[in-house]
């Protein structure tokens, strides 16, 4: 399997090598040259398998050569092995019809762990196959940076830094992060908001001489291994109810589009996928480009689901750059004029093309609270505020009332739990793999948003090629 970029021009790469480089040296993000595709019989065969085991039948084809069988399995056991569930993404019943799919079981309590514990694992690997160091940049709306500092903390030949927007995380988000005193991490708070921490981590990468003076990759979902990681949990979920012999929805919350990329993958591979439900917050450029072809940068709102507070969605340029028949020129001319203006259309009919497999929905702050004390009153769960937006947005849908609809719970409520709280009455508890949090050092340094200031503290602390 190769990887080529969104862009056209960057080379493609094998899966090692898409995976150490994350973003492309064309700026585009890589996808594979082609989706492989699973039989029904292919499908049917993973029911009854563990979590690992269905990750190696998903990721196979992904990573063709880069990895024998036997290591992949090894990886995805040791990456598994360490969530508290033994199901890893246990599926919970809300009503007749409604699901969640606990994505929180992790170390960090985060859905990111499902992929970064895994890609933590494959810079290891990788990386001790030859003799280089890595330089891992990331900016984080909250979860993803304490889910890859922990992948990555102690690891060999790895340095992480990671920006994350000053006094915009929650306190549990940002201790996960900043009380990690590993020598090889370094938090950065920026002074500005998750749109400015993810342009200075793209301009960065865009900086070709100090990307390859310092070996820079990226664990942000731009990397692709992260979303192909992902995928998995949709296969996972959906054979557990009833696939590939019935059809099966899912409502996502989301802001920069990588989860409900992967629901999109999971679909062009085969999996009978009825509807993907992308459920925003009131920053909603998604809804407003899915619903209107207005892809457009708003003002950003702080809310109470602060992961999703994000005004340009990354990943949706590898949905278009599928839209527009792979045509990386067009997308390099594309991606140039949004970067300029701020702004792009898109066309009816491509937004047809978009109909068929996906829907979205725009949740305030009052049905978000509504979606919380629902779940609490009417079947006993406790969930955060991002899980509350997707669980609004599946209520909202209007779908064929036999397809059960799977909301993905991306968060543990306890890294919410002001919010859990003002809406529901209960305060939920961390869970005591992370009792302490509060008692530990934190270790952060606060920047301006500004390249010049991000590069000269990149510069001063990590290891540069020989």
């Amino acid at each position: 399997m190769r990887y080529i970029s969104t862009r056209g021009s960057a080379r493609a790469l094998d899966f090692e090598g898409a995976t150490l480089a994350g973003l492309a040296s064309d700026g585009g993000l890589y996808v594979p040259e082609r989706w492989p595709e699973f039989s029904r019989d292919q499908i049917a065969a993973m029911e009854g398998l563990s979590y690992a085991e269905t990750a190696v039948h998903v990721l196979r084809p992904f990573v063709g050569d880069a990895l024998s069988e036997e290591d992949l399995r090894g990886l995805c056991e040791a990456a598994y092995g360490r969530f508290s569930h033994a199901a890893v993404t246990p599926l919970k019943q809300l009503d007749h019809r409604h699901w969640l799919l606990e994505l929180f079981h992790g170390p960090t309590l985060a859905f990111k762990d499902v992929a970064l514990q895994l890609l933590g694992l494959l810079f290891e690997k990788f990386l001790a196959q030859h003799d280089t160091h890595l330089t891992v940049i990331g900016a984080t709306s909250g979860d993803t940076g304490s889910a890859a500092i922990d992948a990555l903390a102690g690891r060999e030949k790895v340095d992480i830094f990671m920006l994350h927007p000053k006094g915009r995380v929650s306190e549990v988000q940002r201790r996960q992060m900043t009380t990690v005193l590993a020598p090889n991490v370094h938090n950065i708070a920026i002074e500005g908001n998750f749109d400015d921490a993810q342009r200075l981590v793209k301009s960065i990468f865009g900086d070709a001489q100090f990307a390859d003076r310092f070996h820079l990759s990226a664990v942000n979902s731009i990397n692709w291994a992260r979303l192909a990681a992902q995928i998995v949990y949709y296969f996972y979920a959906a054979v557990r109810l009833g696939a590939p012999h019935r059809p099966v929805a899912f409502s996502v919350p989301t802001g920069n589009f990588g989860d409900v990329f992967a629901g999109y993958a999971a679909a062009k591979m085969g999996l009978p996928v009825a509807k993907l439900i992308v459920a925003t917050n009131v920053n909603d450029i998604l809804h407003r480009a899915l619903s209107e072809g207005d892809y457009s940068v708003g003002e950003l709102v702080p809310t109470a689901a602060p992961s999703m507070d994000i005004q340009v969605s990354s990943n949706f340029e590898r949905l278009l750059f599928d839209l527009y028949d792979r045509d990386g020129d067009q997308m390099a001319s594309l991606m140039r004029q949004f970067d300029a203006e701020r702004h792009i259309a898109i066309p009816e009919a491509t937004r047809d093309k978009i109909g068929a497999l996906f829907t979205s929905t725009r949740i305030d702050a009052d049905a978000m609270a509504l979606a919380m004390r629902k779940a609490a009153e009417h079947a006993g769960e406790i969930i955060d505020p991002h899980t509350a937006i997707g669980f609004a947005a599946a209520m909202e849908t209007q779908l064929d009332p036999h397809i059960p609809v799977v909301t993905l719970a991306t968060a543990h409520p306890a890294k919410f739990r002001e919010a859990v709280e003002r809406a529901t009455g209960q305060r939920p508890l961390l869970p005591q793999r992370v009792a302490g949090l509060f008692e530990r050092e934190e270790r952060y340094e606060t920047l301006p948003a500004e390249l010049q200031a991000i590069e000269g503290f990149v510069a001063e602390r990590a290891q540069a090629r020989a």
